[in-house]
This record gives C-alpha cells, structure tokens and sequence, in this order.
C-alpha cells in the first residue's frame, strides 16, 4: 500500500501540471505578459524613437520645400571717385555719384513649387512609413522573444516536475528493493535519470539567460535587468478570421508599412519626374531697382530675367534617369508586395499546422501518454513491467507536454510574423 500511495501522488503531480500555468498567480512585474512589454518598448526603444524623430524633421521639410528662396539686395556704388572732382573718394551712398540698389526675387515656373511640396510629402510618407515598418519588426521580434520565453520557463517547469517523479520513483524502487521485489538496479536507473534531468535544467537555465537578455535590449534596459516569469500567451484569433485570405490580403495592402513606403517612393518619383520635365521651362528672377543721387532717390527702373534652358542633352539625361528611377520604385513595390503576400501564405500555413498540431497533441498524444503511464504503473506495482519500461512511460509524458508547448510557442511565432507583415494587431 505504501508503495502504491507513493508512486500514485508523484503520478497526479506530473499528471496536473502540464495545465501550467493556467492557474498560477498573477506577476504583474515586466515580462510577465507581452503587453507589457510591448508598452514598455514603445516608450523606451530608442532606435523608435531615432525614427519618430526622422519622421517629424521630414515633415517640417515638406512645410518648407515649396517656399520661395530668400530675395537678394545688392548695393551697387557709382563713380566713388566723384569723376576727379576735388571731392575726396567716399564709400557712403550719398556722397558719390550715384548708387543703384536691385531687389530681385527668384519665382520658379509654374508648378515647380507645387510639384517640391508633394515630392517633400512623399518623402515625409516614407518616413512615417520607416517608423511604423520599425514598430512592427521590434514588436514582431518581442512577441517571438516573449513566445521563447515562455517556452522556456514551461521547459524549465516540465523538467523539473518529472525530476520529481523521478526521485519519487526511485524511493519506490528502494522499498521494493528492500522487500526484494525489484532489483538495485531500478534505484540506480531512477539516479541516473535525476542526473540527465538536472543537466537539461543547467542547459535551460542558460537558455533562459541569453533570452531574457534579448528582451531586455529590445527594451533598451540592461541586459541583466530581471524579469517575470512569464503568464500566459496571447490567444490565437478565430480560425474563420485567418481562412479569409481576400481580406487578410487587402489589408496588408492597406496598412503594410513597407508597402506604404514603396507606395509614398513611387509618388515622390513621379513627382520628381514632373519637376525634371518642368526644368525644360526657365524660372524667373524679378527686381526692382532705385538709384540714389545725392540724399534722394531720382530714378526707378524694374528688371526681368530668364534662365536660358539651352543644355538639352543635360535635360534629356534627366529625364531618362527621373523615368528610370520612377520604373525601379514600381518595380521595388511589385516586388515588395510579392514577397509580403509569399510570406503571409507560408506563415498562415505554418499557424493552421501548428494549431491542428496542438490539437492532436493535447487531444490524443498526452492522455494516450498518461493512460501508458498509469498502465506501466500498476505493471510496475505487480511486478508485471520492469523499471524501464515505467520510466520509458515517464520519458512520453514528458516529451508529449513539451510537444504541446513547442507547438503553442511556434503558433505565437506565426502570429507575430503575420502582425508584422499585416502592420497592425489581428
């Protein structure tokens, strides 16, 4: 009866503890559940906010790129010498001969201002774009991070629960050892098992470490910053929301930031291919010019001036690159898009995998892995099945609750890929 109690309490241990951790307490420290993270990174990650700050700086020049250039005053001094008058030389306006000013204003042809302010807005679109691409690669990479985190800590968890058996099994075998019914060398079995268990916790310890070192510099804390065991993962989204591919396509194409900035790159390159096309027209520079006699102003004159767009073959190899380079941005969007479409397949693929995975594995692999168990138990205790064979069973149970977190941990690697290529949450 001893025996029996013993080994049934060290089976129900390893039998209920798979569900971790369902049930655990609430840790609200930092890393204890991925919005956290997330909030936290998105106030302190500095290469975010090196982006917004790009982002506001292509803004202000977008405000300013349609302004017209600064007017230019000239001074011009006339007969200094006063024509060899017994007047000494002078610098001062009115004691020359005379001094001319022009005021002149540069005023591009038509259109130019216009076609800079939407080439600069685009170029401010881009920007914008590179700050949420930005945001949804670091967010990507925590939700992964946090998902390898958590599998971790569960591996962490899961190992040390059958150490636990393992030491449980191994008094049982000395008290059947005792009462000559088992041979030493189950005792001896159940320590070498305890050794390979405590190994893999030295090995997952260290895993541990280096993960929570990448989270902290994604989080811009120091790398040996502690963090909370972590929770819970974030629920998976409703299969019928991830089956409409239509839709999942639309939106990519909506709110993808590399998408968004292929698109703003195209728009600045037709832009600025309107603008090399308006260069074939001259600007003007337009002036207004008094001369001072003495202390008064006796002549007004006005001037006019055109460049002469005379270098055609310049022109013309402007404009053949402003074409080329408009064609390569749509050829980058078309590209972009076929790589973001081509990924989202093969990550909605590997999520519906993943989940059918779970589901056989929680549904069928662990309870087949516990009835196996219980049944080499009540082997065990008759004396039907050997040491072996129990710990064997142990081993499935083990490697069927690991199946079932490895499986959970790639689906949330799927879903953050497919937020990431989505540019928003699902």
């Amino acid at each position: 009866m001893r025996i029996r109690l013993v080994v049934r309490l060290a089976a129900c241990g390893l039998m209920g503890a798979w569900l971790w951790p369902a049930h655990a307490a609430e840790d609200r420290m930092l890393g204890s559940d991925v919005a956290g993270l997330l909030e936290y990174a998105r106030e302190h990650n500095p290469e975010l906010a090196a982006t917004r700050f790009e982002a506001e700086a292509a803004a202000q020049r977008a405000q300013s790129a349609a302004a017209l250039p600064d007017p230019v005053l000239r001074a011009e001094l006339m007969d200094v010498t006063n024509q060899g008058t017994n007047k000494s030389a002078s610098l001062l306006p009115s004691q020359v001969g005379s001094t001319r000013y022009l005021l002149t204003q540069s005023v591009p042809w038509f259109g130019k201002r216009d076609l800079k302010r939407e080439a600069a807005e685009a170029g401010a679109d881009q920007a914008r774009g590179q700050t949420a691409a930005t945001w949804a690669e670091l967010s990507a990479q925590i939700k992964s991070t946090y998902a390898q985190y958590y599998y971790v800590a569960g591996s962490q968890k899961i190992t040390r629960d059958l150490l636990d058996l393992v030491m449980q099994m191994e008094k049982v075998a000395q008290v059947r050892y005792a009462n000559g019914l088992a041979a030493q060398q189950d005792a001896v079995r159940a320590q070498v098992e305890q050794t390979v268990r405590k190994t893999e916790l030295v090995a997952l310890n260290n895993t541990q470490r280096q993960v929570e070192a990448r989270l902290n510099a994604l989080l811009s804390r120091p790398v040996t910053m502690p963090l909370a065991t972590p929770q819970h993962l974030r629920s998976i989204p409703a299969t019928a929301n991830l089956a409409n591919y239509t839709a999942l396509e639309n939106r990519i194409r909506e709110h993808n930031p590399e998408l968004f900035m292929d698109e703003a790159g195209v728009r600045a390159g037709e832009k600025n291919r309107d603008l090399v096309y308006k260069n074939r027209y001259p600007d003007v520079a337009l002036g207004i010019s008094p001369t001072q006699s003495g202390n008064a102003v006796r002549e007004w004159g006005v001037m006019v001036e055109f460049n002469i767009p005379l270098q055609q073959d310049t022109r013309r190899s402007q404009e053949r690159e402003s074409e080329a380079m408009l064609a390569a941005a749509r050829a980058r969007r078309e590209a972009t898009a076929n790589r973001i479409l081509s990924a989202l397949t093969e990550n909605l693929s590997g999520l519906e995998a993943a989940q059918h995975t779970e589901l056989l594995s929680s549904g069928g692999l662990l309870p087949q892995a516990k009835v196996t168990f219980e049944s080499a138990l009540i082997g065990y205790q008759t004396g039907k099945v050997d040491f072996a064979t129990l710990l064997d069973a142990a081993r499935q149970t083990l490697s069927a609750r690991l199946e079932v977190l490895k499986v959970q941990t790639d689906a949330q690697m799927r879903l953050a890929e497919i937020e990431r290529l989505l540019g928003e949450e699902l």
